[in-house]
């Protein structure tokens, strides 16, 4: 697909279509390098479990991190439900 380079300010950028976007699972960030002479352009990917290492030692310090469910429980006893 061909496109124009429009500027944009004192830069110039160029227009994707939305379906491209889509497509590719684009947000409302994108990666940008050069590789080979070639601009490559890829969707950010938020990290699972991104802060969970500083949550869960918050929780630690609030002493929020107590079991829910006694030790002694045994989850295989008859009629146990989830």
């Amino acid at each position: 697909m061909k496109v124009s380079i429009v500027s944009v300010g004192n830069s110039k950028g160029i227009r994707i279509p939305k379906s491209i976007l889509e497509q590719c699972n684009f947000d409302k960030e994108a990666e940008l390098e050069v590789e080979n002479n070639k601009i490559v352009l890829k969707p950010v990917r938020k990290k699972r479990r991104n802060g969970w290492d500083k949550a869960f030692k918050l929780m630690h310090e609030r002493k929020e991190d107590a079991l829910l469910l006694h030790d002694s429980l045994d989850i295989e006893m008859k009629n146990w439900e989830w």
